[in-house]
């Protein structure tokens, strides 16, 4: 089959080259090199309660998350990590700020990455002390700088904060990383502004090779914070920058993990479950297109297989958008719409014989039933 006829191929104008960077462990996940770019999120439950930690958790898992970090500020927390971990399947990272001690705990009790921000953690001899913690448990470590808490002689020295004090903040403590012999870390550089996050990161980028993780810290509310993560994060994975991603959202935890699926597998760089494209409606809609698609999400939640939909009102540009996807519909006149398959027109659908979303839901149910089996009979 040539590409011209198969809707599957990738076009050399989606292709985003990746950075090159080594990779890390964190716990059983790989992060970066060649490895999946991974979506992570993080608790916002008290962590000590752990049925509460642990529920969220188990929820981010069902929405497919790779890595979960949570917040340990004091020692109950830290502690709690050693039952957390026992009820889990994704590595956690504990938050550590303040407090070397809990980073040392934290290790101690499980957790697979200590997320330190050097800004705030205190003396070059108490990250040594975090440092030998996780060489010990094997943790890896993420350097988390903030534009937010950048150390005292940066602010004095740029006057402000800024991409250059930023990066030079990641790269001092890299340093210290690297003069310990520990190279099992990954670096972010968040701000809230985008504009000082993607410059930060662009020269980062150019001066390390470690795994860099992603994100637009205290982007805000779930639409707000969609939008700028989806900006600023967005245009720096268009760039082949970025390992690992968090989107940072006033919202449930499990929203950014489905935030971040979503901006990966928009860029064609991650692809888990149903990616559903459809026309915003318009007089010329055959159908309800808005309620159908909002029903149609909901009831494909449930399908981690990869594949590609199209619910268009119309014939204006139905057919078309059918050309490129594993499912399509586009509304007919008279109450009949045309389904097509892998591109090519299958059957009808007429208004009565069985509802739009009972139909596509069975489509895709059985699609991916057969996906499934082709990749089993290829690994077997």
């Amino acid at each position: 089959m040539s590409t011209h006829d198969d809707h599957t191929h990738v076009r050399p104008w989606r292709h985003i080259p990746r950075r090159k960077s080594r990779q890390i462990m964190v716990g059983n996940v790989p992060v970066g090199g060649d490895a999946p770019i991974t979506v992570q999120t993080m608790t916002n439950t008290l962590t000590h309660d752990v049925a509460a930690t642990v529920a969220q958790i188990k929820a981010c898992e069902a929405a497919g998350v790779d890595i979960v970090r949570v917040s340990c500020p004091d020692p109950e927390s830290s502690a709690a990590l050693k039952d957390i971990v026992k009820q889990i399947n994704v590595p956690i990272v504990a938050d550590i700020h303040f407090h070397y001690k809990r980073g040392v705990e934290a290790a101690q009790n499980g957790a697979a990455c200590l997320r330190i921000n050097p800004g705030n953690i205190g003396s070059e001899d108490r990250v040594r002390e975090v440092i030998k913690a996780a060489r010990d448990y094997n943790c890896s470590i993420r350097i988390g700088v903030n534009a937010g808490s950048l150390e005292r002689d940066l602010l004095e020295k740029y006057g402000e904060p800024c991409p250059d004090a930023m990066v030079e903040s990641g790269l001092r403590h890299i340093k210290i990383l690297q003069d310990l012999d520990f190279h099992n870390f990954k670096i972010s550089c968040k701000a809230s502004d985008v504009f000082m996050a993607v410059a930060a990161y662009q020269m980062l980028a150019e001066q390390t090779d470690c795994p860099i993780h992603l994100g637009i810290t205290e982007a805000g509310g779930l639409r707000t914070g969609t939008v700028k993560s989806s900006i600023g994060i967005g245009s720096l994975l268009w760039a082949g920058i970025g390992d690992t991603i968090r989107v940072s959202l006033s919202a449930d935890p499990v929203e950014e993990v489905k935030v971040g699926f979503e901006m990966l597998k928009a860029l064609g760089l991650r692809h888990r479950g149903v990616n559903v494209i459809a026309c915003p409606s318009c007089a010329r809609q055959q159908f309800d297109v808005i309620k159908t698609v909002s029903t149609l999400e909901d009831r494909l939640a449930h399908i981690t297989t990869p594949m590609t939909i199209s619910v268009i009102g119309c014939v204006v540009n139905g057919p078309g958008e059918a050309l490129m996807t594993d499912i399509g519909l586009t509304g007919g006149g008279k109450g009949t719409h045309q389904i097509y398959i892998g591109g090519q027109t299958a059957h009808r659908l007429r208004e009565g014989d069985e509802s739009i979303v009972d139909h596509l839901v069975k489509m895709v149910e059985e699609k991916a039933a057969e996906i499934d089996a082709k990749s089993a009979g290829k690994a077997a």
